[in-house]
Order: structure tokens, then C-alpha cells, then sequence
């Protein structure tokens, strides 16, 4: 493990940037070829959407993959998280402008349909996150940086969620993902100090 960090170490983070922002315009242009199937709006909302869970997936494996394996991807995690956010943004962009395109229809759709208002609520928790992923923010908030962070974990449950709802019929592919979200999740739960604390309300 550590001969591989040692290569991790020498990638530079532009790179991260620049292979994980390829699929956006190769996407755009499948859909805008007819390289997508019969309903390409459709297709690459769904993409995009599902590259946005992928990668909300590998920022939330960081930390245990370290943890448990010595794997340390912590220098990408940022870069890893932005591109996350751009993804959610084309996805969410897709569905405005070339889906429903009726700009007093969107207001309705959220209200209506319980999938989006989950998807937009997910939306909104991540937003404040790419606002404050530069230095100049980090400098500036110092540890209450890392507690903003946190904002990720629901964000990321309400996009497993918002997956779940959306799928039409009963699909597995969904439920994996959000198992997999909260399952990274649990990782994180310090199991043996909640146990001492039982422990130690039994003993009181």
C-alpha cells in the first residue's frame, strides 16, 4: 500500500480535474448525436446524475479506505467533491432547461413530485460545500469548515434517495447505491465509543 501511495502522490490534482470532467461534453455530444436512445434528455439527465452519485460515492470511501486499508486519497478529496457538484449541476440543469423548459411548471414539479423535492433539498445541502471549496474559505472558517463538510452525509443520503424514488418500477441498481451510501456512512459511526457509553449508563 504504500508503494501506491506513493504513486498517488505524484499524480497533481489538475489531472483528477481534467479525467473526471471529460465524460460531461462526451455525454452532451452522445445526446446531441442520437448516441443516447430514443429519449436523449432523458438518458443524459440520468448520467449525469449517476456520475454525480459515483463520485459522491468515492469522496465518502476516502476517509474509511484509509482508515481500514492505508489507501490515502485525501489530496483529490476536494477535487473529487467539486466535480461531484458539477455533475449534480448538469444533471439539475438538464432537467430545467431541456426537460421541463416551462420556467412556472418547475416550481410545480418540486412541489408535486416528492422524488425532485428530495433531489433539490440534496441540491441545497451541497451548495453552501462548492461555495466555500477554495483556500481563501478555508483560511477564513477555519475548523467550522470541517463542520460545514459534514453537510455532505444527508446530501449524500438524499441522493440515494432521490435515485430510489425516481426509478421506475421495482430496480436493484438504485437500491445499491444507496445501500452502498449509507453503508460508507456506518463506517463512520465510532461503534466502540458508542459501546463504552451504554457501558457506562448500565454501570451509573
Amino acid at each position: 500500500m504504500q508503494a501506491l501511495n506513493q504513486i498517488l502522490r505524484r499524480i497533481p490534482v489538475w489531472a483528477v480535474y481534467l479525467l473526471g470532467a471529460i465524460p460531461a461534453p462526451w455525454l452532451f455530444y452522445q445526446g446531441l448525436t442520437g448516441s443516447l436512445g430514443v429519449d436523449p434528455i432523458e438518458a443524459l439527465e440520468h448520467r449525469y446524475g449517476e456520475l454525480a452519485l459515483q463520485l459522491l460515492i468515492v469522496v465518502l470511501a476516502i476517509s474509511p479506505l484509509r482508515r481500514f486499508l492505508g489507501l490515502n486519497l485525501i489530496k483529490f478529496r476536494r477535487a473529487l467533491g467539486v466535480l461531484t457538484f458539477v455533475y449534480v449541476s448538469l444533471h439539475l440543469l438538464v432537467w430545467l432547461i431541456l426537460d421541463v423548459q416551462v420556467p412556472s411548471q418547475i416550481w410545480a414539479d418540486i412541489l408535486k413530485r416528492p422524488y425532485i423535492s428530495v433531489g433539490m433539498a440534496g441540491f441545497v445541502l451541497l451548495l453552501p460545500l462548492a461555495v466555500t471549496s477554495n483556500n481563501l474559505s478555508v483560511r477564513q472558517l477555519g475548523p467550522r469548515w470541517r463542520s460545514l463538510q459534514r453537510l455532505v452525509y444527508p446530501a449524500a443520503v438524499l441522493g440515494g434517495l432521490h435515485y430510489v424514488m425516481q426509478a421506475k418500477g421495482f430496480q436493484i441498481e438504485p437500491l445499491v447505491y444507496l445501500s452502498v451510501i449509507v453503508g460508507l456512512l456506518l463506517l463512520r459511526v465510532p461503534f466502540p465509543s458508542l459501546l463504552n457509553r451504554f457501558r457506562q449508563v448500565d454501570s451509573a
